[in-house]
């Protein structure tokens, strides 16, 4: 079986990582292991000083495992040419854990939390797929997509939605 994926995605500097430790933390409350993994996704290769400071703080929050990606170097120290998410993902998967959450890879088809922090960046909706929340920094005038949408001050209500997603969608037998 495959473990559950959840995606945190977002443009820059949208609260990703925070809110990456946020569900790491409420996972383990829950008493679910979790894995982290991060997209480097500035180009070339993770900062050793910025990317391993967010992916231990992932670890710190909670998660059994936590790495980075950038420039075909995966870090939990591996390189190849050109990683595709689903190799890495590949690799997490071999980790006795519950749920894997995935920062950034705004491309991919696993399930998402899409983070908004300005009305400008709504257009990002119309270009992801399978969005099962977002969390916006202001009120926004979304039509009714068929995901709720949270204010990034509704922390108990997202992580409330988090714990009753996963389980119904994820641990339901």
């Amino acid at each position: 079986m495959n473990k559950p994926i959840l995606q945190v995605t977002g443009y820059q500097n949208s609260g990703k990582t925070t809110l990456m430790m946020e569900l790491i933390e409420e996972a383990a409350r829950q008493g679910w292991t979790v894995a982290s993994l991060k997209h480097h996704g500035h180009g070339g290769t993770p900062s050793l000083s910025e990317d391993l400071k967010d992916s231990d703080r992932h670890r710190r929050a909670g998660a059994l495992a936590a790495g980075v990606e950038g420039g075909g170097v995966l870090q939990i120290t591996a390189a190849k040419e050109n990683w595709q998410l689903e190799e890495i993902l590949a690799l997490y998967r071999s980790l006795p854990v519950d749920l894997l959450l995935v920062e950034g890879y705004k491309q991919a088809e696993h399930p998402k939390i899409v983070l908004i922090k300005e009305e400008k960046e709504l257009n990002l909706l119309d270009q992801l797929q399978n969005i099962q929340a977002v969390i916006s920094w202001q009120p926004l005038s979304v039509k009714n997509q068929g995901y709720p949408v949270f204010l990034l001050e509704e922390k108990e209500t997202y992580k409330s939605w988090f714990v009753r997603y996963v389980k119904d969608c994820f641990f339901a037998q």
